[in-house]
Parts: C-alpha cells; sequence; structure tokens
C-alpha cells in the first residue's frame, strides 16, 4: 500500500485529520499543529489551539479548504478541572480508566463560534515551517537555502547528504527538492515472444533512482525529535536520520550500501574535519603510511560514482571558510567558491501625501507643500477670529439689554435688533472656512469618484531587520573519478 501523500508535497485541497496544519494568525505569526480533532485533551472540545486572536478546536480546522478564514471558537477552560478530578476518582474507586478515556474521546462537545477573533488555516510548506518551527538550533532560513539548493543544482531524483540537521529547516526545503516519487516495488511485466516487447520490458524493469535526503546529526535528542516530525510529517520514506558523529565515522549506512550522493550540504563547526570521508578513493592523507599495516576497514565512497559531487559548507566565521577551503583542495575539489547572501524584503507602495487625505485609509494626512501648510493656518486662524469676534458681539448685546433694562426702557427693539444681528451671523457662519468634521465628511464623498490605487508616488522601502543570520558559503566540485578503463571506453563508444 503507497503511503499517503506528505502535505509538504501534496497537501490536496482539505486539511486532514492527522497531518501537519499551520494557523497564520499574522503575515509573521505561525502555528503548526498536528490536527487531531478527537485527541487526547482536557478540552469537551477535543484538542485546542489557545492563541491571542481566541481558541482554535482542531475538530473546527479538519475537512476546511486551506486558506479558510477558522472564526475563533468559544471553548469551556472551566471543564478541564472537572476532567482531570474525575479521573483521578475513577482510579481511586478502581474504575476501568481507558474506557472512561476513549469514551470521553469519543464524546467531543461541538465548539460554538466566539464573537471575535479568526485565523487562516494554510497548508505546510518548507518556508512557512522555516517561521514556525520549534527552534532548538539557529535554524538556515529560506534566502540561504534557496540560493543552496539552486547552486547544488539539486532536481529530482539526486540524493542529498546533510549534516548538522538542527532543526530540520533545511531538510524539508532538501526533501521538497529531491522528490520524484515515493520508493515503491518495480512492478512485475510478463514475458513476450517479441524481442521489442522484451527490450521495452527490459527498460520498464530497470530500477528507478527515488530520491532522498540523508541527515546526520550528532546530539542525540535532537536527531530523536526530528525522527519524530519527519514521521509526523509524512517524509519517513523519503529521509533517513542517522545520530552520529560523522567526523570520526563518515556518511555511509551501516545498514545498507552508500548515499550515493549527488550533493552534499555540511552546517558544522568544523566541516573540514568531515571532508576527509567525501572522497572517490582512500586519500594519503587518510591511509596508513605504511603499506605494509592494513587497513581496519575497506573505504566506502558515499558519492555518486557516476556524476560530479557538488558540496556546500555553513560557516558563520571566516576563519572556519580559510581551513574549509584549504581541506577542499588537498582532496581534490576545485571551483572552490565563497559567497555571502545578505537577503532584505523590499516594500514597493504608493505613498499619498496631503490634506487631501485625511481620514482616508493608506493616507498621510499633512501638508505636502507649503502652499497647503499656509492655507490650513489661514483657515484656522480665520475660524478663531470669527468665533472670537462673535463671542464678543454676543457679550456686547447682553450688557446693552442689561442697561436698558435698568433705565426702564423698551426692550423690544433690542430682541429685533438681536434677531437681526442672529441672521447676520448666522451668514457670516456660512462663510466661514470648514472644520474638521466638515473635511472628513468632504474627504469620504469624494473617495467614491478617486482611484486611490493609482495616486500618489510610487516608493520602496527596505525592511529594518534582517531575517537571517551572517555566514558563509562555500561551494565547489568533485569531479567524477576518470580512469584508463573510463578513457578506453569511452574512446570505443565515441570514435
Amino acid at each position: 500500500m503507497a503511503p499517503l501523500p506528505s502535505p509538504f508535497l501534496d497537501p490536496g485541497t482539505h486539511a486532514r485529520a492527522d497531518t501537519l496544519g499551520i494557523l497564520q494568525l499574522r503575515r509573521d505569526q505561525l502555528i503548526p499543529a498536528i490536527l487531531a480533532p478527537d485527541g487526547d485533551s482536557d478540552y469537551a472540545e477535543g484538542k485546542v489551539e489557545n492563541t491571542r486572536f481566541g481558541s482554535f478546536p482542531h475538530s473546527t480546522l479538519v475537512d476546511q479548504p486551506w486558506g479558510t478564514q477558522i472564526l475563533a471558537s468559544v471553548v469551556d477552560t472551566g471543564s478541564r478541572g472537572r476532567s482531570k478530578k474525575r479521573k483521578r476518582d475513577a482510579k481511586d474507586e478502581g474504575a476501568d480508566t481507558g474506557t472512561a478515556d476513549a469514551t470521553e474521546k469519543r464524546d467531543v462537545v461541538k465548539a460554538a463560534a466566539a464573537s471575535s477573533g479568526f485565523a487562516h488555516l494554510i497548508p505546510p510548506t518548507p518556508e512557512f515551517w522555516t517561521l514556525s518551527l520549534p527552534h532548538r538550533t539557529q535554524v538556515v532560513y529560506t534566502p540561504d537555502y534557496s540560493y543552496v539548493l539552486q547552486r547544488l543544482r539539486v532536481r529530482p531524483g539526486d540524493h542529498m547528504i546533510e549534516a548538522g540537521a538542527g532543526s530540520g529547516s533545511f531538510t524539508h526545503a532538501a526533501v521538497r527538492a529531491v522528490f520524484n516519487a515515493y520508493p515503491a516495488a518495480p512492478p512485475a511485466h510478463e514475458g513476450s515472444d517479441d524481442e521489442d516487447a522484451v527490450g521495452v520490458a527490459k527498460r520498464r524493469r530497470r530500477p528507478k533512482r527515488h530520491g532522498g535526503v540523508y541527515s546526520f546529526e550528532y546530539h542525540a535528542p535532537r536527531a530523536q525529535q526530528l525522527r519524530v516530525e519527519i514521521e509526523q510529517h509524512g517524509l519517513a520514506p523519503l529521509v533517513t536520520v542517522t545520530h552520529r558523529d560523522v567526523y570520526a565515522d563518515g556518511f555511509c549506512l551501516d545498514d545498507g550500501p552508500g548515499p550515493d550522493a549527488d550533493a552534499i550540504f555540511l552546517d558544522l563547526p568544523a566541516p573540514w574535519q568531515a571532508l576527509k570521508h567525501l572522497t572517490r578513493s582512500p586519500s594519503p592523507l587518510t591511509s596508513p603510511s605504511d603499506p605494509s599495516s592494513p587497513i581496519v576497514s575497506p573505504f566506502r565512497s558515499p558519492l555518486n560514482p557516476k556524476t560530479p559531487a557538488r558540496i556546500c559548507t555553513f560557516s558563520p566565521c571566516i576563519e572556519q571558510v580559510t581551513k574549509t577551503v584549504s581541506a577542499l583542495r588537498s582532496y581534490g575539489w576545485v571551483d572552490i567558491d565563497m559567497v555571502e547572501v545578505q537577503h532584505k524584503r523590499l516594500e514597493v507602495r504608493r505613498e499619498r501625501v496631503g490634506l487631501a487625505e485625511e481620514g482616508l485609509r493608506g493616507g498621510n494626512a499633512t501638508a505636502a507643500t507649503v502652499q497647503e501648510a499656509v492655507q490650513r493656518l489661514r483657515d484656522v486662524e480665520g475660524r478663531a477670529q470669527v468665533f472670537h469676534s462673535l463671542q464678543k458681539e454676543k457679550q456686547d448685546e447682553i450688557m446693552r439689554k442689561a442697561e436698558g433694562r435698568k433705565r426702564g426702557e423698551n426692550i423690544s427693539g433690542y430682541d429685533e435688533a438681536l434677531h437681526q444681528d442672529k441672521s447676520k451671523k448666522k451668514t457670516a457662519a456660512d462663510r466661514l472656512p470648514p472644520s474638521k468634521h466638515d473635511r472628513l465628511a468632504q474627504s469620504k464623498r469624494d473617495q467614491e469618484n478617486r482611484t486611490l490605487f493609482k495616486e500618489g508616488r510610487l516608493v520602496h522601502r527596505t525592511e529594518p531587520e534582517l531575517k537571517t543570520h551572517t555566514s558563509y558559503l562555500v561551494f565547489a566540485v568533485l569531479p567524477r573519478e576518470w580512469t584508463k578503463e573510463h578513457e578506453e571506453k569511452a574512446r570505443k563508444t565515441w570514435t
């Protein structure tokens, strides 16, 4: 039976149970989770991912199309303590806790949508996994490993050695680059009397070289954790994780033939100490100086003898680079080159500046020219002058009316004059410069007839923080071994 496709290689259209899914809260905030709606959990809703934007039960994520906006759910957090208490009581009474747990897993309460909060469910990719994986060591980021895989000319069907797996960021990217099919038994073909059919059957029976990644890690807990993640992500048939000190023991596997690697990536503190194992034949530097002394074990090369081997070492210090380059030259590697990747994201957008952008989204409501600034100051000062003059006239009218009442004069004339003055003041208020409320209302009305995506000045800015770490990449090529037999065979073939 063929294995289920990994979500990294073929995510399909919907999220599946017991596979990896990623919740995207923001552009740079991702949460990976193995979707298990009926998994072991203290919540009545099953397994739940609690975030700053709400709670997301796995039952609301499974069978959802990738890219769906998932609403947060109301999770009964109070049932956590009660469920634990029930388990303790059942255990004290000698009840069958296994049956109780199984029943509790099956009886999952349907989650109710919350009033606010959401996230997006996206399929896993090596890029998203690099941003969201649990860091056990410093990881190789996307700008570095994409350039490394391109320079190493990694293609589907290649075998690749990775030493210093760490958190597994480069491992997932390398698997996607070498994948061409899952390893399977070759199909059987029935015999035929026709010679052409026999020839076709023989060509079909030729074993296909499936891509694979051979990952080596010196730290045992990190190697074990990487095995678990590779198994959970459905990449176990394509990745071989080995706990080993490659400086002393090399890269050949103990339970089978060598990796036959076409490309090598070394993320080690001292990569020059591992180069003695990356040769096609025993080197004088590694074999005993005395010809009479026997070699403890026969030499096995981990490289593919039919193609040139390409290598990349990842070193943070220039002193490491110097020692690595010297060792590469001594072991016959050629075309040695060093590269430093400094990646920055460019943000390209239109910048709209001006007082007409007040209240509009994406605009910078500041004066774009001196004329706009001067005009706004005149409007503010004009409104202030009119306001103070109206206040002064109103105070004078009140004082005149009060003096007339003291003298016993008829104030009906004052009322009529006051009514006329009010009409004049209303006319004067209409001629005032627009207030902030008036400007915002006018901007909203004008927005309906404006093409904001075409307005403004086209600008670009670089991100302030570099999303990678300083490193030097050393590349080299080891040509395939060429003997007199190869030369004679080529001469007979091509002459």
